[in-house]
């Protein structure tokens, strides 16, 4: 059975493999379940919002001890695959929560500054990197900004050079990768990259992004998905649902997933 150590190292070498690793975002152990029953699934990573939408809290608004639950679940439903998860800005104290987490199973996280001044997420970066020395896992920390999602009155070019800044300030206080949201095309990907490094990058794979290969073939790290795979599936069962009020039936091609 791989240790909780070598699950967090796994996922670090994954980062830093020449491939972009692809990480399909689940909320729940079924949708663990689902994900890592595919041959190409290296690791799961989880969608705040779509936990939060689980148990019908808003995005960022769920309780600690709710969320903290739940990814032991899907901890347990992942086996020997790592976990990293989104604990949205850290909560109260990042470096505990962080601990928690770990306490839970999971060996790396998104956390998100919502573009708090620059030296308190730096503080709760080294706090993360703290806890996760304390505790004895290399935790993997893909440090968000929302440089480009949370300031969108002001020029691209100015929240690009604000990621950057963030960025180079993240990693040198000890996270293993940004991560930068938004739609971000291939020219802003390339300033990226070129600003805070190669396999240094997070992004998220959003409808008019870039391809997972694309993103690749300009030094990205990581690709993710957020809550958009919750939101494929409930559109697939919405419109099931749609479909047998209209007299239809279960389609044959239904799996037993569950």
């Amino acid at each position: 059975m791989t240790t909780q150590a070598e699950k967090a190292q796994i996922l670090a070498h994954l980062h830093a493999a020449p491939e972009i690793l692809r990480v399909v975002n689940v909320w729940d152990a079924v949708s663990t379940r689902a994900v890592a029953a595919l041959p190409e699934t290296r690791a799961i990573a989880t969608a705040g919002h779509s936990i939060a939408a689980t148990f019908g809290y808003a995005d960022g608004t769920i309780p600690l001890d709710l969320s903290l639950d739940m990814l032991a679940r899907i901890v347990e439903a992942a086996g020997d695959l790592p976990v990293s998860a989104d604990l949205d800005a850290g909560y109260d104290d990042a470096g505990e929560t962080v601990r928690r987490a770990i306490g839970a199973g999971v060996v790396g996280a998104n956390v998100e500054d919502r573009l708090r001044p620059l030296d308190e997420a730096v503080a709760a970066v080294r706090a993360i990197v703290k806890a996760g020395e304390s505790e004895g896992v290399p935790f993997v920390l893909n440090a968000r900004t929302d440089a480009l999602v949370r300031a969108k009155d002001r020029p691209v070019g100015e929240s690009i050079a604000d990621a950057i800044e963030r960025g180079r300030a993240y990693l040198d206080a000890g996270a293993d990768l940004v991560f930068v949201p938004g739609v971000l095309n291939a020219e802003m990907t390339g300033e990226l990259v070129a600003g805070i490094g190669e396999r240094r990058i997070s992004v998220i794979g959003l409808p008019g992004a870039l391809s997972s290969t694309e993103y690749g073939a300009l030094g990205v790290a990581r690709i993710s998905y957020g809550p958009m795979t919750q939101r494929v599936a409930l559109t697939a069962l919405q419109d099931t649902a749609a479909e047998l009020y209209r007299g239809g039936v279960i389609p044959a091609s239904t799996r037993a997933l569950n």
